[in-house]
């Protein structure tokens, strides 16, 4: 599975606030994760900005780029996200 390096940042963000808990710095939850060969980073680039701003189906830009970075490796997108479902922009596993 890959990990689109954007998920990454909201992760870090989602915590800083306080709305999610992952019990250790962020960093060091995603070198756990990553330690598994099953789950690799994607990294982001300019391709997949300029798909994302095209893509933009409400006001969520996280939303916008990692379904730009599921079309990218046109692979499916894990999420039980109500807006990206309904987007129909890329297919849903969950």
């Amino acid at each position: 599975m890959f990990v689109p390096a954007v998920v990454i940042w909201e992760c870090a963000l989602l915590s800083r606030r306080g709305r999610v808990d992952f019990r250790r710095p962020i960093a060091a939850f995603f070198v756990d994760l990553f330690s598994n060969a099953a789950f690799q980073p994607l990294a982001l680039d300019a391709d997949q900005i300029y798909l994302a701003d095209e893509l933009r189906f409400n006001e969520d830009p996280f939303d916008a780029l990692v379904c730009a970075a599921a079309r990218s490796v046109e692979l499916p997108l894990i999420s039980n996200d109500g807006d990206i479902g309904a987007s129909g922009i890329v297919d849903i596993v969950w």
